[in-house]
């Protein structure tokens, strides 16, 4: 035989069993999948797959023909349920299927390796042997300053990007950029823009393009569309190189139901519940994850640590924290089974996010875990041991509901509603907030984030502005989906480039520097980000006036920080002379205003410092007397 398999050959010692049944392996990709090793002089392939309940697992592949004989695995006799050989002369890039004999459904099948690091490129689905140990990275100096740049009291402004749609090269059959292709524009464009990071949406490697990369089945690879393992950490490398953290979009609330997957694995349901009121998500057409058991734990929190290690991912946002809290969730009555105190809380989905979040922070203290979290569950991001579930930041999807909706309003209607407008600022640091207008914002029929707006053409792009100005000046850190920053006017679509001509136009232009000019606002004022996550950071001067459909407060900083006064004008009115109460007299100057004619504004500015009066406003000693745009926001700095 010119590839003999021998059986004597493992990865695991007695302590990786051990962790791995206790639920407590954080890096079980060092011991299963595909391994190229060595074995008395010999150079080949060690495969381990778990797969507890088959009867037999074999090794199909380009070197035996897919024959399903030739290349049994071993089960392990520790209990583990762990089946394992290595297979000599295995080369790299070789593709292989595990063939796995058991009961049940699914008793005679070949699947996908879940701990896989590279596969073929979809609708294909075989795994490849591939060899991640030998990159090169030239990112130490980022690696050894993130820590300032994923700190709370840092500037974080996000950049959200699917790979496959954000440009295409369509004098090339409409392809996709490879991931360097892909990194190269990015960096420069992302440094151009000012944004500090960039979150990707899931890249792990998935079979159906539609589903954006939200069904997953390989937790454990980089999808080939786009390029090779290697040729992702380039695009790290080359974000690093250029001072953009990496964010990588994670999917532990479900997964595709696709024959090559997870879903019975070895004839079982191994990954998922059984019982579909625990296992089967309704609404996705997807299978949940059974956290409770330790070794599915295990074998996601890995995936988390996997990233974070080899690929030098900064954040990881993980998707649909809501549906792992709640076992209702998507559910009518009766179509759900209570936890065993009778309530509808996901405690094995609690217990396993507590963990992951532990886990990783343990490790890299320096990198970010936000959630993606619709409900008000307490203390998303409070610490594990006071009681919470140990995020860094949750995003604020409250915020974003009620901002899009009030700012749908025509400017007539705004007063009624003003409430709207504010609630947000009530509940700002009950947890640390990431503010949101992401993906979901601007797809399935919701239209584009500009023509949520009300008005003429004129007026949608003011009211953007404005919207933007305020996001930027509201406590919490920002993230923006791609094309937002250019008011497309399209919907996205995945299967397409962004609409990047529209930059020509003067108007889409204008809208590209106002994110420019207020991410470096949000970046070298210190007000407007150290204190993104601390009631320190804000102070109302007045957030009544809602017949005038203004709302003003203050940012603060440290104490070297100069204040950054904050104006909003939302009505279709100019305001000259308004009256803005401040403690300190002196001199203040207009640093910012939505209607610059650099935006495309209409120019109604505050162009000269103005000088307080020693007049009592807004229960301080003096006032300014401001002129407001309409549809504007304002920007004071004291001289």
């Amino acid at each position: 035989m010119p590839y003999p398999i021998f059986h004597d050959v493992s990865r695991f010692s007695e302590l990786d069993i051990y962790l791995f049944k206790e639920g407590t392996h954080t890096k079980l990709y060092k011991c299963l999948g595909a391994h190229q090793m060595e074995r008395y002089g010999k150079n080949g392939t060690y495969f381990a797959v778990w797969a507890p309940n088959a009867h037999s697992v074999s090794v199909r592949a380009d070197f035996n023909n897919y024959d399903i004989h030739s290349h049994p695995l071993k089960c392990r006799e520790d209990g583990s349920g762990i089946w394992e050989g290595f297979v000599e002369n295995v080369q790299l890039g070789v593709t292989y299927r595990y063939h796995i004999l058991g009961d049940g459904d699914n008793a005679n099948t070949d699947k996908s390796d879940p701990f896989a690091f590279y596969a073929e490129v979809a609708p294909s689905s075989a795994s490849r042997v591939c060899d991640i140990e030998n990159y090169e990275w030239n990112d130490k100096i980022w690696m050894k300053s993130r820590h300032k740049r994923n700190s709370h009291k840092a500037p974080i402004s996000i950049y959200e990007v699917h790979l496959g749609s954000w440009r295409r090269k369509v004098e090339e059959g409409n392809r996709f950029l490879t991931y360097k292709e892909s990194a190269q524009e990015l960096a420069l464009y992302l440094n151009e823009m000012n944004f500090t990071h960039i979150e990707i949406l899931p890249i792990t490697e998935f079979p159906f393009e539609g589903s954006w990369g939200y069904q997953v089945t390989g937790y454990f690879a980089p999808t080939a569309r786009y390029g090779s393992p290697q040729d992702f950490m380039d695009f790290v490398a080359i974000m690093h190189e250029h001072n953009i953290g990496v964010i990588l979009d994670w999917v532990p609330s479900h997964f595709v139901t696709d024959g090559h997957g997870l879903m019975n694995f070895d004839g079982t349901c191994l990954y998922e519940h059984k019982d579909p009121r625990l296992g089967y998500h309704p609404q996705w057409k997807s299978a949940i994850f059974n956290y409770e058991r330790n070794e599915v734990r295990a074998f996601l929190i890995s995936s988390a640590m996997f990233w974070l290690e080899k690929y030098h991912i900064d954040g990881i946002r993980v998707d649909a924290v809501a549906s792992m809290l709640y076992l209702d969730f998507g559910r009518e009555e009766g179509e759900w089974l209570p936890n065993e105190h009778g309530g509808n809380e996901n405690l094995g989905a609690i217990k396993f996010l507590k963990q992951l979040n532990s886990s990783v922070y343990d490790e890299f203290s320096d990198i970010m875990m936000f959630a993606e979290e619709s409900t008000n569950f307490p203390m998303v991001s409070r610490p594990v041991d006071k009681g919470g579930l140990g995020f860094g930041y949750k995003w604020n999807m409250g915020w974003m509901h009620d901002t899009l909706k009030y700012f749908k309003l025509d400017p007539i209607y705004k007063q009624h509603h003003h409430d709207t407008l504010t609630f947000s600022f009530v509940y700002m640091y009950n947890e640390n907030y990431t503010l949101p207008l992401s993906h979901d914002e601007v797809v399935h029929m919701k239209g584009s984030l500009i023509n949520k707006m009300p008005g003429d053409n004129n007026q949608k792009f003011a009211h953007l502005r404005s919207m933007f100005s305020l996001m930027m000046a509201h406590p919490g850190k920002k993230l923006l989906f791609m094309g937002g920053e250019f008011a497309q006017f399209a919907e996205w679509n995945y299967e397409q480039s962004l609409d990047w001509h529209l930059c020509e136009q003067p108007q889409h232009k204008g809208m590209q520097n106002l994110i420019k000019t207020l991410n470096k606002l949000y970046q070298e004022e210190g007000a407007l980000h150290k204190n993104d996550v601390e009631s320190k950071g804000f102070e109302w001067i007045d957030e009544n006036d809602n017949e005038a459909n203004v709302i003003s407060f203050i940012r603060k900083g440290n104490a070297k920080d100069k204040d950054i006064i904050i104006i909003c004008n939302f009505s279709d009115q100019t305001h000259t002379g308004y009256n803005i109460g401040v403690s300190k007299r002196g001199m203040y100057e207009e640093i910012f205003n939505s209607q610059y004619s650099e935006f495309e504004g209409w120019d109604i500015i505050n162009p000269l410092p103005i000088k307080t009066v020693p007049k009592e406003c807004h229960g301080r000693k003096n006032t300014l007397h401001v002129t407001l745009p309409p549809l504007g926001v304002v920007y004071l700095k004291k001289v």
